[in-house]
């Protein structure tokens, strides 16, 4: 069974920096598809950031040149560095794992970010 575990959320101020952190646990990290998508309330959940298992990223026009997502294979973990965060970055953070594009693949629980003006 997969799990994952995010951490690192918290409350900043706008122009400030967080860092999530999302440990998986099994034998599919190396091979998967790991990603962050959010939730603000009130609206769908969306693709925030994604890499895959050969490091090519992927990033929503919203975040490109502010966020910058990583892995490390060895300790099983995605990262998502956030800097310049604004108001509007204020949702709950979702790490995702899935093998393919078109498989909605296993969730975190889910890290609050919330940046105040």
């Amino acid at each position: 069974q997969v799990q994952l575990v995010e951490s690192g959320g918290g409350l900043v101020q706008a122009g400030g920096s967080l860092r999530l952190s999302c440990a998986a646990s099994g034998s599919i990290f190396s091979t998967h598809i790991m990603g962050w998508y959010r939730q603000a309330p009130g609206k769908q959940r969306e693709m925030v950031a994604r890499i895959f298992a050969n490091s090519i990223t992927n990033y929503a026009d919203s975040v490109k040149g502010r966020f910058t997502i990583s892995r490390d294979n060895a300790k099983s973990t995605v990262y998502l560095q956030m800097n310049g965060l604004k108001p509007e970055d204020t949702a709950v953070y979702y790490c995702n794992a899935r093998p393919s594009i078109i498989n909605t693949g296993y969730w975190g629980r889910g890290t609050q970010v919330t940046v105040s003006s």
